[in-house]
């Protein structure tokens, strides 16, 4: 069953915080436009806007977004949210190119083809989520939605592996890598 994540962003407070992989590789993310998929209330965008980024940040829900735009206006950062379905097979996903790519704690995988044509070279793909370790954990263990172990170890063709990370982080199990494009 699909997350009614309108009610989840009414609901919940965000995380203010960024994740692991954005806080410890954004520095390395090259001059340019980052793209965030699924960003949600906007943790990462707001974080590598003020490294200096313009962000494109894509979310469905429409509660998160308003946030977005609302501390925009009270920051005055280059966040520039997007209504998008991520999971709408007829998507366009935008044309780049960027010098990175977000996605945190949403798992997709028909949009990891699309990285390496979206990045600059040098660009970097930054990926966090749970692992299968924690969907068994939370009583989700054939839920799509976790990276399986080892998964993010091997990424999509023009893409190489620059970090990666497995293991159980505070109280869940979590998976991390960063992806870097080589080459044009």
């Amino acid at each position: 069953m699909a997350r009614n994540w309108d009610e989840h962003y009414q609901t919940c407070a965000p995380p203010s915080y960024p994740a692991f992989v954005v806080r410890t590789y954004g520095s390395l993310l090259p001059e340019g436009v980052v793209l965030d998929l699924a960003g949600g209330a906007g943790r990462n965008a707001f974080f590598l806007a003020a490294l200096g980024h313009r962000v494109l940040l894509l979310e469905q829900s429409e509660v998160a977004l308003a946030m977005v735009r609302d501390e925009v206006a009270r920051r005055g950062l280059p966040v520039h949210p997007i209504r998008a379905d991520l999971e709408d097979p007829g998507l366009a996903l935008p044309p780049g190119p960027f010098a990175g790519v977000v996605m945190s704690y949403f798992v997709h995988r028909p949009l990891l083809r699309h990285f390496a044509r979206l990045l600059v070279p040098g660009g970097l793909v930054l990926l966090e989520g749970f692992d299968r370790h924690e969907a068994i954990r939370r009583g989700r263990g054939e839920s799509p939605r976790y990276w399986e172990p080892w998964e993010l170890l091997h990424p999509p063709e023009g893409l190489s592996l620059y970090a990666f990370g497995e293991g159980r982080w505070g109280f869940a199990h979590r998976t991390f890598a960063v992806w870097r494009k080589l080459g044009p």
